[in-house]
């Protein structure tokens, strides 16, 4: 009878450490579906699938693009590689790095054709082309957008020298609240709808609209600021937002999340209509994008990605 009872006692130890066991999975599954939002990615996977048809000639697609330069060193550039735009005047890519605060001008090849030191400047973040030969970059803890006007030298030095100083310009202060290091993350700027839009990163997560800044700086004073936070937090499956950019064909935003490693595409409305994860073996990439920090796309479709420390990247649609 003692035999039977302990062997009855071992069973029973055995199946509650088997049930207990695979509640802890239970749990953890859960937690790690939670925190990356992949119920949300397996809901607007299935929801974009259905709709391809409906949206594939008219957005950027993200689903399509492949990646051309894979994690490119950027020559000359140890750390700190942040924020990206376009320049369609000049062809060419706008940079900036913090620690040294510079602004570089990169080829759409990756390559460093310009510097300069931001002088005065403190944890530059982000950067993007406003037209008319005017860039935005964004100080992070100040929480403020600096309006510079774009550099041309006639000779293409790359060591730094030439400076931009800050007291020289006219700047716009956002309050987020408490300046930290998760304040102006992105900035993306509509050239026909003198739109530019701000990111927070996260804490919470935010998404601000800037209206007349062009008209402002003709000295029209009509600035607008609209939140959109609730279409970010309600619709965008992504831990935080470390860029942004406003793609001038479709009018669509596409939002970079460096924790999440997505590329989410949204109407200005907050209707996710596309996105590409940025990790391994996604989109043919050799190895996850680190530290993905910013955002853009050129005249031709072409996504351009820079991640931490030094590391360029370049996407193509693929033709049908």
């Amino acid at each position: 009878m003692y035999s039977m009872a302990k062997n009855l006692l071992g069973r029973t130890r055995k199946v509650s450490a088997w049930i207990w066991g695979l509640l802890g999975l239970v749990l953890i599954t859960g937690f790690q579906i939670r925190t990356h939002h992949l119920d949300e990615r397996l809901y607007y996977w299935i929801n974009t699938y259905w709709h391809t048809e409906d949206w594939q000639e008219r957005s950027v697609w993200l689903p399509a693009y492949r990646v051309e330069l894979d994690a490119k060193p950027v020559s000359g550039v140890d750390n700190n590689l942040s924020g990206l735009t376009f320049d369609p005047d000049q062809n060419l890519l706008w940079a900036v790095t913090n620690g040294p605060n510079e602004l570089l001008a990169l080829s759409r090849e990756g390559e460093v054709e310009r510097r300069y030191i931001l002088d005065g400047f403190h944890d530059v973040e982000a950067v993007s082309y406003a037209g008319n030969g005017q860039l935005v970059i964004a100080e992070e803890r100040r929480q403020s957008l600096v309006i510079v006007d774009v550099p041309v030298d006639a000779d293409d030095r790359l060591t730094p020298g030439h400076a931009l100083h800050r007291d020289q310009y006219p700047s716009l202060t956002l309050s987020f609240g408490e300046a930290d290091n998760k304040g102006l993350e992105g900035l993306a700027y509509d050239l026909k709808g003198d739109r530019l839009f701000v990111t927070k990163e996260r804490d919470p997560r935010q998404l601000l609209e800037v209206r007349g800044l062009r008209a402002s700086l003709d000295e029209d004073f009509s600035l607008r600021i609209r939140d959109l936070s609730s279409t970010v937090e309600d619709k965008v499956f992504a831990t935080d937002l470390s860029s942004v950019v406003f793609d001038q064909q479709s009018g669509h935003l596409i939002l970079l999340s460096d924790e999440s490693k997505l590329l989410i595409e949204m109407t200005d409305q907050g209707k996710v209509v596309s996105f590409r994860s940025l990790a391994s073996g996604f989109a043919g990439l050799q190895s996850g994008i680190p530290q993905a920090e910013g955002v853009t796309i050129d005249a031709d479709g072409n996504l351009y990605v820079v991640s931490e420390p030094n590391l360029f990247y370049r996407f193509a649609r693929e033709s049908d």
